[in-house]
């Protein structure tokens, strides 16, 4: 699935980081977002897929990014 979305710092558990998407919904990466994108309020493009995993974090769904952009 193709989302958009921004960037945001989570500060739950130790904090991670996360997509907020345009469409309301938060997403939990499973994977690591890579550093370059991995700033506050950046406006990225993603294709994702469901992650069937049980996370520690209890925020947004969980996926696994497959590819990112900036926008």
């Amino acid at each position: 699935m193709q989302i958009t979305g921004k960037i945001v710092h989570v500060s739950l558990s130790g904090g991670f980081w996360g997509i907020k998407g345009d469409n309301g919904q938060s997403y939990c990466p499973v994977n690591e977002i890579p550093k370059k994108f991995q700033k506050e309020g950046l406006r990225i493009k993603a294709v994702i897929s469901p992650a069937d995993v049980m996370g520690i974090f209890m925020w947004g769904e969980n996926v696994k990014v497959n590819h990112i952009n900036s926008l």
